[in-house]
């Protein structure tokens, strides 16, 4: 099974996805990770992501289309992945099908987490006192939630139109969310 988790910064993906690995015993592929590992490591797309970043910009398709096919190469063992930040655009959307097309595989669902923007804005807040990530800046996170706002409507849409599209209400604790998550999953299974 190959998941997209969509939602916006703060939506809870990331901790979703850490409990879908450890419940489910998905591969999880984070692009947002993938990035901050390239930056901390200074590796050459690394440099170039690093000024995205600070921007709070998305960084261009055709460098996350890379970072990410070198991933999945790296990953061909398990046919159970779960894709973390990625796709953002049509763009990607499209390039993610054709590479997976080649492998004779193709995105199951698109699990869209939906949490209200000022909440988001609020765990954003309590994430950045936390884990101290500077894309969590309160004015770099606002730019965020606007730079991903349109291109995540566009990209539900996409999935929404080839009926892979599951939403879930964000909201609530951490194991709430959880138990809607598998719930969506294991219908979708079905």
């Amino acid at each position: 099974m190959i998941v997209v988790l969509l939602g916006l910064i703060g939506a809870g993906k990331g901790t979703q996805a850490k409990m879908l690995v450890e419940s489910n015993d998905f591969l999880h592929i984070s692009t947002g990770d993938m990035f901050r590992d390239a930056v901390k490591n200074q590796t050459d797309l690394g440099k170039i992501v690093e000024g995205y970043m600070n921007d709070g910009a998305l960084v261009p398709d055709e460098i996350t289309i890379k970072m990410l096919l070198e991933r999945l190469a790296s990953s061909q063992s398990s046919n159970d992945l779960l894709l973390d930040g990625f796709p953002r655009t049509t763009a990607q959307c499209d390039a993610l099908d054709n590479a997976l097309v080649t492998n004779n595989l193709e995105i199951d669902c698109a699990l869209n987490i939906d949490v209200d923007e000022n909440i988001l804005l609020d765990r954003i807040a309590k994430r950045a006192s936390i884990e101290n990530r500077q894309d969590d800046d309160p004015e770099i996170a606002k730019q965020r939630l606007e730079n991903q706002r349109t291109t995540l409507q566009e990209v539900a849409n996409y999935y929404d139109q080839k009926n892979k599209l599951l939403k879930v209400d964000g909201l609530g604790s951490v194991e709430e969310v959880h138990q809607r998550v598998l719930s969506v999953l294991e219908k979708k299974g079905s």
